[in-house]
């Protein structure tokens, strides 16, 4: 297991314990001046919000944490007495209190790919507004080796862990929820019931083929990764009702996966022109596929369209139209939830959240069909 942990705390050299940052992500709140006592300062806690908008401390925490039973009044007066105090929730202190480190771990099949390196980057970026570093680990494609990397990451007694997962089978995963914070991103847990981030794979799988289709194409090629995987299952979906809104099938022979490798992509993008009736165009469900298909095919473009954005995708000649998923916004809504769940275990949040994905068009597409 490939693991990097980021200490947004160092120690400075010669010191005996870890030195804290008087900075407002690590404490109660921001301190203020104690007016009784001059040159002094105080830090907000939660009861001091609650006396100050005239309820109870478990109200103070249902808002914070974005409960919708709260009523619009109740929570306008308690947000308001949030700002006027400066209030910041001690999310260390309760990480202190219950044994645990001050870590998040983080788990993604690949950190060198720019989609799930863009989530890990996110939720480091939301940790350390906290005072809480992450500890990152690559998974890989192997849906065997997923469970023996959380495990030992698990054993570290973590604050909580982000999860983009490629096993099959998440239900062991049930005991450890009790006492540590589960988010699973991008793709749904199985066997599990967990907060979930995921996009609108189907949705977006969509929308990429029939705008392949609207400049003529019928014979769409579908270029992806691991087909098991939830992600990828939903974007075969999409796929397949684009083709049939049209009259087409999606047949075995224009469907490709595990196309992460130049050698991959040339391959199939041959058997794809050989066929009799050839494919006139891609959808790419991964940025990992759609980076080795714009290589290969630089000298001869198929019309392209790619699910996830990706670095240069657009200087690129043509530049590849993409579906675009957000992975910064995923990671932030992860790691928000880790820390909201640090705070109130029992809130009442919404469990799965299925974001909404934007076809950003480029270049890449708009090339005559050839039929």
């Amino acid at each position: 297991m490939l693991s990097t942990v980021v200490d947004t705390n160092p120690v400075p050299s010669g010191a005996a314990f870890p030195q804290r940052r008087p900075t407002a992500d690590i404490v109660v709140g921001a301190p203020r001046r104690d007016a009784g006592m001059p040159g002094r300062f105080t830090v907000t806690t939660m009861r001091d919000v609650a006396a100050r908008a005239g309820v109870s401390t478990k109200t103070v925490s249902r808002v914070f944490n974005d409960d919708p039973h709260v009523l619009p009044s109740t929570r306008a007066e308690v947000e308001q007495a949030m700002r006027d105090l400066n209030y910041v929730p001690n999310v260390l202190a309760t990480t202190f209190r219950s044994g645990r480190s001050s870590v998040i771990g983080v788990a993604v099949p690949d950190i060198v790919d720019p989609f799930f390196a863009a989530i890990a980057r996110a939720i480091d970026d939301t940790a350390r507004t906290h005072g809480i570093s992450t500890m990152v680990t690559s998974l890989g494609d192997d849906p065997e080796g997923e469970r023996p990397a959380l495990e030992s990451m698990l054993g570290r007694k973590l604050s909580g862990l982000v999860v983009a997962p490629v096993g099959t089978d998440h239900s062991w995963l049930s005991r450890w929820q009790e006492h540590t914070p589960l988010v699973f991103v991008d793709r749904a847990p199985r066997g599990l019931d967990t907060d979930t981030f995921t996009e609108n794979d189907e949705e977006g799988a969509y929308l990429a083929t029939s705008h392949l289709s609207s400049y003529g194409h019928r014979r769409i090629a579908y270029v992806g990764d691991v087909v098991h995987l939830s992600t990828e299952t939903n974007r075969l979906h999409g796929w397949r009702r684009a083709l049939a809104e049209v009259g087409m099938s999606g047949g075995d022979e224009l469907v490709f996966d595990r196309v992460t490798t130049r050698n991959a992509a040339a391959a199939a993008v041959a058997q794809l022109q050989a066929l009799d009736e050839p494919a006139t165009a891609i959808f790419s469900a991964n940025a990992r596929s759609s980076m080795v298909l714009a290589a290969v095919m630089r000298n001869s473009p198929m019309p392209l369209v790619g699910f996830g954005d990706f670095p240069l995708a657009d200087i690129l000649t043509p530049s590849v139209t993409v579906v675009d998923q957000d992975p910064r916004g995923l990671g932030t809504l992860a790691a928000e939830r880790v820390i909201a769940r640090l705070a109130d275990v029992g809130a009442h949040l919404e469990r799965l959240s299925v974001r909404e994905v934007t076809l950003i068009e480029r270049e890449s597409c708009r090339a005559a069909a050839h039929n």
